[in-house]
């Protein structure tokens, strides 16, 4: 991950009668990919086709930030839920095909592949739509490879079906783009998982030595018995964790120790001390120092800034 890059520019295009759930499975993940890593990754707008606000399908109206018109970046989100066929016009497929150009990539949630259909920006591509109108979708855009799976990324185009796949999508960009240990610190946060430990992980000797650092965060295990609670060899274990995680298992162990400790120190009222035995550390000054070393800051300076 490059430490120096700038935020990815993120432009979401809100309709009348869009989805909340939609939208905060969209920017929720993007809110806190920033606020775990300390770095702004993603700057997002929230843009209209005039820039007037919008209305949610549950009556909670949206101010704009801009118009499509004049939006610009790295990837734009379309997005206009219940109400789809009252917007799939003439002018909304010109301002689309338009918008494709100062794009990076183009993406169609819950029903927003739809749009994207009729602006011609799905043509000879995979593709996906809320499930409830995929057969409708294959049956009037027979010149698009119509999926039934929960998202589909194909180069520069990409869509989604719902709100929960908004949320999966997005988690699988952060991964892709930011590396799988901030994937799983944000989907741990957000409780992704069964009963909220061990987000879902490709490898599943990975996935329960992850379980087994979370559950043991105030008394750490020495990284060889966390190898053999998942019944392997340190060594298989490490290889293992940097394949998927790309980090050590004792970096990843660490980071866990100390998010936790972060949230501690944001949420809670504790004295540096407690803290830091609830994070695995017997002295608060070890545990300040590490934390200064992952996050540019001291515990009591960041309880000052909230």
């Amino acid at each position: 991950m490059n430490q120096t890059a700038a935020p990815q520019k993120i432009g979401v295009l809100l309709f009348d009668a869009f989805s909340n759930h939609c939208l905060a499975n969209t920017v929720e993940p993007l809110r806190a990919a920033n606020q775990l890593s300390g770095r702004a990754l993603y700057d997002w707008s929230f843009l209209t086709p005039d820039g007037a606000p919008v209305t949610s399908s549950s009556g909670m109206q949206v101010a704009a930030h801009g118009s499509l018109k004049d939006a610009a970046g790295d990837l734009l989100i379309v997005m206009p839920s219940y109400r789809f066929e009252d917007h799939a016009n003439p002018a909304t497929a010109r301002s689309l095909r338009a918008a494709a150009r100062r794009f990076d990539q183009v993406a169609g949630f819950d029903t927003g592949s739809w749009l994207l259909a009729e602006a011609g920006l799905l043509t000879g591509r995979r593709a996906t739509i809320h499930w409830d109108v995929l057969g409708r979708f294959s049956e009037r855009f027979d010149n698009i490879d119509a999926r039934r799976e929960r998202f589909v990324i194909d180069g520069d185009r990409i869509t989604c079906g719902g709100a929960m796949a908004a949320f999966d999508l997005i988690m699988e960009l952060i991964g892709h783009r930011q590396g799988e240990a901030l994937r799983l610190e944000v989907a741990t946060l957000f409780m992704s998982g069964d009963a909220g430990r061990a987000p879902r992980l490709r490898d599943p000797v990975v996935a329960r030595a992850v379980a087994a650092m979370q559950e043991t965060l105030e008394e750490p295990l020495p990284i060889g018995q966390i190898a053999r609670r998942v019944g392997r060899s340190q060594k298989e274990l490490e290889r293992r964790m940097r394949t998927a995680l790309g980090a050590a298992p004792q970096q990843v162990y660490r980071r866990f120790r100390l998010v936790e400790a972060r949230k501690l120190i944001l949420e809670t009222d504790m004295q540096v001390r407690e803290i830091a035995l609830r994070c695995g550390y017997q002295d608060a000054s070890a545990m300040t120092r590490a934390f200064h070393g992952e996050f540019g800051t001291t515990p009591r300076a960041l309880r000052k800034t909230v």
